[in-house]
């Protein structure tokens, strides 16, 4: 039965990913899964609503669903069955529960069509005392509310935030230098703007029938325009038609600047596919030839029959609008809907879900040495490894880039590289420790990722500085490459020092295997740091004429390849051995990740894109888990709980230990 185990539990998570392929739609209501494919330009890019949706919520709320609550008195729960009820607590003995959790193009749908509405869900996060006392906010635990929660604080919140942002040419802090109560202000306050740019999108908030007012702004328009030639050139003019087109105009001239969301596309199929509008510009610049773009004329059909809960015919219009939209632009719709199945699959959130089992199953093998957890570890990570890849190679195909465009790209491309190089050690040793190396800088690296897309768009234009070419290509992966394997040489550093330290495990064999595929890793990551850091030379020579300049970024790639260089010197000329070799790997961590994320806090230099404050905290604090590390490394082998074990099972005739480096106690066994 054991043999059949692996290929089951591998089926069963490959059944689900296959099952992720093919969503059902449901049979009655509002198509909303069609209204999220709709393509749009925004961050100079055509994305589909539903990206526009996700970002939007992962940078006010930071996540990617909104719950549907109401308020409700569990006082006779016990705290852990109301806290299991409840979503969070209101007050004293009320919690928000929540019915069901909308998606993100469905609250989009309404934001941008029944405000109203989308002002009662709670998708604002505000902790800090003082600011929630500033925002005149009830006491207790609640931790999000909604903006009609916040709208009696604005008053009080405006100077704030233009103290912190900046306004009236007057510069506001630099984002290292803010208090966690100016952090909190900057952040409510962009999640604010941005809402209030989604709500006007399609049409003014304040907008009830949609397609009645643009009738009437073309009704009012004729005569609105001679009233306003007539007061121009001094001579009697209707007053009414004069303030009605008036106030008509400032409506939409206000939209026009207002969003930066630009739903109508191209006006004719020979202009620039880049040249979308929004909505407000878009009336202005047709009304006054006697036409509305018929993208308008649809979006606006669509309101109406959202807000009067007319779902038939939104789906009608909405099929009506893509027909149209695919004879025009059929790249972009094809994007959007390719786009909008990527968001939907979550090929990266899978693959840490593999992982994760994975790791467990590599790691619970260790303890019983079962070869059918090992192998059932081996081909979920090689499934992990095939979505993760699916991924990756979906993104490129969606920026038209290579893998590594920013961090978010750079940490799922390492991930990927970690978990190959994992994949070929378990190869080649077979001794869990590939797997375990693999299922960990993969799930890790991969929940950087997620952390690090709560700042946005992912998939947003590069600098001009920094746009594709060939050398910028192959410089960009060549040396994540080198990152990727440096990190797997660290990797196994660690479980070297814990195996060692910790427990009985670090036999002579698994001591040597270990060394090995250090030093191995080493050699592969110094061989692509130096290429990688030499590609870069020649982009930059291309790109900003001079090879080299002292970029902070350039600097960390340098130490990268010289400390590499230092660690196979010190191998070679006899200085450290196992245990060296493991302190010195991890130490490789500290460089790597110094250089990969430290350089971008520092906000100088050409590299300085993605400035990264929040990350500060937890770098710190993986650079002081490595030190720490690096000190247990230190501590003389006769104080390790496998040299202990070695030494009871080995006294007698041999007064070697179990591996190399980690002799009988006495000096000798002080070395590296």
């Amino acid at each position: 039965m054991k043999r059949f185990l692996p290929w089951l539990i591998t089926g069963l998570f490959a059944a689900w990913i296959a099952a992720a392929l093919f969503p059902r739609s449901p049979r009655e209501g509002f198509d909303i899964r069609e209204f999220g494919q709709l393509p749009v330009l925004l961050n100079g890019r055509v994305q589909p609503l539903d990206s526009v949706a996700r970002n939007s919520l992962l940078v006010m709320r930071g996540g990617q669903t909104v719950p549907v609550e109401h308020k409700t008195v569990l006082s006779g729960l016990p705290l852990v069955e109301a806290m299991f009820v409840g979503q969070e607590k209101a007050s004293s003995n009320e919690w928000w529960v929540a019915s069901r959790r909308m998606n993100a193009t469905e609250w989009l749908m309404e934001v941008m069509m029944r405000p109203e509405q989308a002002d009662t869900r709670r998708i604002f996060y505000v902790t800090h005392p003082e600011l929630r006392s500033l925002l005149r906010l009830p006491e207790g635990g609640q931790k999000y509310f909604s903006f009609n929660d916040l709208r009696p604080g604005f008053d009080a919140l405006e100077p704030q935030a233009k103290r912190v942002l900046g306004a009236d040419g007057v510069e506001g802090i630099k984002p290292e230098l803010r208090t966690p109560f100016e952090k909190q202000v900057a952040k409510l306050f962009s999640s604010l703007q941005l809402y209030l740019k989604l709500k006007n999108t399609l049409r003014p908030d304040t907008s009830d029938s949609f397609t009645a007012e643009i009738a009437a702004f073309r009704r009012a328009f004729p005569a609105g325009l001679i009233a306003v030639r007539h007061q121009q050139a001094g001579e009697d003019y209707d007053k009414g038609d004069f303030q009605r087109i008036l106030a008509l105009a400032d409506l939409y001239q206000n939209l026009s600047k207002y969003t930066d969301v630009l739903v109508v596309p191209p006006p004719h199929p020979e202009t620039s596919r880049d040249n979308w509008s929004n909505v407000g510009a878009s009336l202005l610049a047709t009304v006054p030839k006697g036409e509305v773009d018929p993208a308008v004329t649809y979006y606006a059909a669509m309101i109406d029959a959202y807000r009067q809960d007319r779902p038939a015919d939104f789906n009608r219009t909405l099929a009506q609008y893509r027909q149209w939209l695919g004879q025009r632009l059929g790249p972009e719709l094809t994007k959007g809907r390719h786009e909008f199945f990527f968001n939907e699959f979550g090929p990266f959130n899978k693959a840490i879900a593999i992982y994760i089992f994975a790791l467990l199953l590599a790691a619970i093998s260790w303890l019983n040495w079962s070869q059918w957890l090992n192998r059932t570890a081996f081909y979920l990570v090689i499934l992990g490894f095939i979505v993760h890849t699916a991924g990756l190679v979906s993104r490129m195909i969606l920026e038209g880039r290579p893998p590594v465009t920013n961090l978010y790209s750079s940490a799922i491309f390492i991930g990927w590289g970690a978990v190959l190089l994992g994949i070929v050690l378990e190869r080649i040793y077979r001794d869990g420790i590939g797997l375990v190396t693999a299922s960990t800088i993969g799930f890790l690296t991969l929940l950087i990722a997620h952390h690090l897309s709560l700042e946005g768009d992912t998939m947003e234009m590069l600098r001009a500085v920094l746009d594709t070419n060939f050398w910028l290509a192959t410089h960009v992966v060549t040396v994540t490459i080198g990152y990727a394997s440096t990190f797997v040489a660290g990797f196994l550093g660690i479980l070297y020092i814990l195996r060692g330290f910790f427990t009985r495990s670090l036999s002579e064999a698994t001591a040597k295997a270990l060394a090995r595929m250090m030093y191995g890793i080493v050699c592969f990551a110094t061989l692509f740091s130096f290429i990688g850091t030499v590609l870069g030379g020649i982009w930059a020579d291309q790109s900003w004429g001079r090879f080299w300049g002292w970029d902070p970024k350039e600097n960390g790639a340098l130490i990268i390849v010289l400390w590499n260089a230092t660690i196979l010197h010190a191998r070679w000329g006899g200085m450290i051995r196992e245990r060296g070799l493991a302190a010195m790997t991890v130490f490789g961590n500290i460089v790597t990740s110094w250089s990969w994320f430290g350089v971008n806090m520092l906000g100088i230099g050409l590299h300085a894109y993605g400035f990264m404050d929040k990350a500060l905290f937890w770098l710190v604090l993986f650079v002081c888990s490595q030190v720490a590390l690096i000190a247990l490394a230190a501590v003389p082998p006769r104080h390790w709980a496998s040299f202990r074990a070695a030494a009871g099972v080995a006294a007698g005739p041999s007064p070697a230990g179990p591996f190399p480096g980690i002799r009988k106690p006495g000096p000798a066994s002080a070395g590296a």
